[in-house]
């Protein structure tokens, strides 16, 4: 590994801690910008479709201008940007103002995460092993910590415009060392396997590749969807389905939280020994056994285990579905990533609201049927992300050689 390798390691690290923690000072601080602006719960609910819609939006420009300039010059500007927007919805002085605020940070956070995601490809194509998986837990360590630095704002009786002050600080200080460090734009043109040249301004995608998209982006769609069930749901499923203490119930989204987190830590290893497909197929049947458990459980601890399996098992599968993704097609790769992240980004919003109407006609319990169907159905084309021994994937990225084992 050379020293620019490892900076470059580190650089991208440091972009995914640095959102993290934007994104963490953002969600301690909705209870605050909802009494600043006097805007019911339902309306807030409704504003937050905004941040839902820049984020997509940003995606799909991200891809356009990575497509052109290289994911490094989107990096640095969008980061820039989200540093400065993450403050705009603690000054919302109403729903009008908060509306444009929360698109606006949607735009920035959505459009740096495709990019990031793509140096992060970019970064392991060049290494000898699997290294996804540790930046999307860098992510989740930055978020706790945003979180956490907000709750003691608030504790200190500090005004709560503070609490994104501290992620634009870390952010700016983090920009310093990311910036130069990012890999730039390389075209490939061997690797260009779709039949157009890899500078080609086109976003379009030959048919085989697109319908090959189509299928990362369904699995993309379906596993995060998943994933947003235990974020939206596991806390409120615990009061409403065990009748335990609202205060207890939050523990079942932190082990959650911290499963994931170790798993991502650690599947990074397991993939480079088995490859990619053995992790989304064995880590979405450990999640559908983790929910399983959960829908069953008679206890709060029990159902605790079960949501540490449906973390652990989920940990690896996103993150491996991302890096075969940039890698059908190095000369389109920044469209396909806007593409599959776009895809996993909308399930992950759409999630809560379909198990909720679910929820309504069935009860909550049961409506958990539906994620574990999606991790059944994961299990079942996890060997899509094998790469292809036919095509730009064998060329671009022989870090991913030990998926043919799977």
């Amino acid at each position: 590994m050379t020293r620019p390798l490892w900076h470059a390691r580190a650089a991208v690290f440091a972009t995914f801690f640095a959102v993290g923690l934007g994104m963490g000072a953002w969600l301690v601080s909705i209870p605050a910008v909802q009494a600043a602006t006097h805007v019911s719960h339902g309306v807030l609910g409704g504003l937050l479709l905004l941040l839902g819609l820049g984020g997509v939006l940003g995606m799909q420009l991200s891809g356009a201008l990575s497509q052109r300039f290289g994911s490094r010059v989107v990096t640095i500007v969008f980061l820039l940007l989200f540093a400065g927007v993450v403050n705009l919805p603690l000054h919302a002085g109403g729903a009008v103002t908060l509306g444009l605020a929360l698109l606006a940070f949607g735009l920035a956070n959505g459009a740096v995460d495709v990019a990031m995601n793509e140096q992060a490809v970019l970064v392991e194509r060049r290494y000898s092993r699997p290294v996804m998986s540790a930046f999307h837990a860098l992510w989740s360590v930055g978020a706790a910590i945003g979180a956490l630095a907000g709750s003691l704002i608030q504790q200190a009786q500090l005004a709560p415009a503070w609490t994104p002050v501290v992620a634009t600080v870390g952010t700016l200080l983090a920009l310093g060392f990311i910036a130069p460090r990012l890999i730039g734009a390389a075209a490939p043109t061997a690797a260009a396997t779709d039949g157009q040249s890899a500078d080609s301004p086109s976003t379009a995608l030959p048919a085989a590749t697109r319908r090959r998209v189509i299928g990362f982006g369904a699995l993309a769609f379906l596993l995060m969807l998943a994933e947003g069930v235990a974020n939206d749901w596991s806390a409120l499923h615990a009061v409403e389905h065990l009748e335990v203490p609202r205060a207890t119930a939050g523990l079942a989204y932190a082990v959650f939280a911290v499963s994931m987190t170790v798993g991502r830590l650690v599947v990074d290893r397991i993939a480079g020994r088995f490859g990619p497909a053995f992790v989304v197929r064995y880590g979405s049947a450990l999640a559908a056994v983790g929910i399983v458990v959960v829908m069953i459980s008679p206890l709060f601890a029990v159902t605790a285990v079960g949501w540490c399996l449906f973390g652990l098992g989920l940990a690896g599968v996103v993150p491996q579905l991302f890096t075969a993704a940039g890698n059908i097609s190095p000369a389109r790769q920044s469209i396909i990533m806007s593409r599959v992240v776009g895809a996993g980004y909308v399930g992950q919003l759409a999630g809560p609201a379909i198990i909720g109407a679910v929820a309504g006609l069935i009860g909550l319990n049961l409506s958990f049927i539906f994620p574990l169907v999606f991790c059944l159905l994961a299990v079942v084309i996890a060997g899509i992300v094998t790469p292809r021994r036919d095509g730009a994937e064998d060329a671009a990225s022989p870090v991913l050689d030990p998926a043919s084992r799977s």
